[in-house]
């Protein structure tokens, strides 16, 4: 049996973990404050929220530096770490993914269970971050290290796997919908700074186009955005893993606007694709008078760029990687 921790924020923890679940032999449960998707069947345990509502000011969320989230009192933490705890003791679990948490991480190890850390992008080279890293059997980064390799996995080399980038898409057949959008503008699960209003800006001084915003907020969310990717002309994006996983599976130019992340994640994603070729990148919502030249210049980017992210069969390297340890 294989645990897997999927953070909450956003949907892509959860994507990537039910990914990885189809493709894994040994037997993998999600452990995760946010719901089974309605499209799997993968074994899953909701945990609680690790917050309180009613707390206003957390006490040492930080632990003194050690730990990036554990304040005292909170009753949803304490219920969450419980839930673990009482998952492991059933199932007895030969290894354990943690994407993302120091604490879970750390928690999972002094019970006496391997260790597998998914990687994140940015600065990730703090106390806490260390300190997951070196106690995991094994690291998976989820990108390919000719587009990133940052000086602060390079200390855990031997227990790294570049595995390449994770789409929930990766094999599924190109569906190009008639008449579609030309311009996909993509917000997500996890938040954006955009709102529907700056879209229609934009396409309003650009009207030569067909634009749609999706996952702007609730009214535009769509739960299946594969047939809108392969149908547009150009994807305008965030810089978000599982967005730009499933940007290179479509194969589709790409405008990639970083959002404010901890630890800088996403500009450093966007900075890795521009030094690869992949993707037109800006560091902010253009004004509507701004959009022709970065529309042209991502037509002309040479889509073959894409492969060096090593996007096919990314979830099934980390389930050999994952039954290879177990099988140990």
């Amino acid at each position: 049996m294989i645990g897997y921790y999927a953070h909450h924020q956003g949907s892509g923890h959860v994507n990537r973990a039910t990914s990885i679940a189809a493709a894994v032999r040994e037997p993998l449960t999600v452990l995760s404050s946010r719901p089974r998707p309605g499209s799997s069947d993968v074994a899953w345990v909701e945990l609680p929220l690790d917050i309180d509502d009613d707390v206003v000011d957390y006490v040492d969320p930080t632990a003194g530096g050690i730990v990036h989230w554990a304040p005292t009192g909170v009753g949803g933490l304490t219920d969450r770490m419980a839930a673990i705890a009482a998952w492991i003791v059933a199932e007895r679990p030969r290894l354990f993914v943690v994407d993302v948490s120091v604490e879970v991480a750390l928690f999972v190890r002094l019970l006496g269970v391997d260790v597998v850390v998914v990687a994140m992008p940015g600065e990730r080279d703090d106390e806490p971050h260390r300190l997951a890293y070196r106690l995991a059997t094994a690291i998976i980064a989820p990108w390919s290290d000719s587009v990133y390799d940052p000086e602060w996995l390079h200390p855990y080399a031997e227990s790294t796997t570049y595995v390449g980038a994770i789409s929930r898409f990766d094999g599924r057949a190109r569906q190009p919908i008639p008449g579609a959008a030309e311009i996909l503008v993509l917000g997500g699960a996890g938040g954006t700074s955009l709102t529907t209003t700056d879209v229609e800006h934009a396409a309003s001084a650009n009207s030569g186009y067909r634009w749609k915003a999706a996952g702007i907020d609730r009214a535009s969310w769509v739960d299946d955005i594969w047939p809108l990717l392969c149908s547009a002309s150009v994807v305008v994006t965030h810089a978000g893993q599982n967005a730009i996983a499933d940007i290179a599976a479509a194969r589709v130019p790409a405008i990639v606007i970083a959002q404010s992340r901890p630890f800088a994640e996403q500009d450093a994603t966007a900075r890795a694709l521009h030094r690869a070729g992949a993707a037109v990148v800006t560091t902010e919502w253009p004004d509507p008078g701004q959009w022709q030249p970065l529309l042209h210049s991502a037509a002309e980017l040479d889509l073959d760029a894409w492969t060096q992210l090593r996007q096919p069969g990314a979830a099934t390297r980390v389930a050999e990687l994952l039954d290879s340890i177990v099988a140990r």
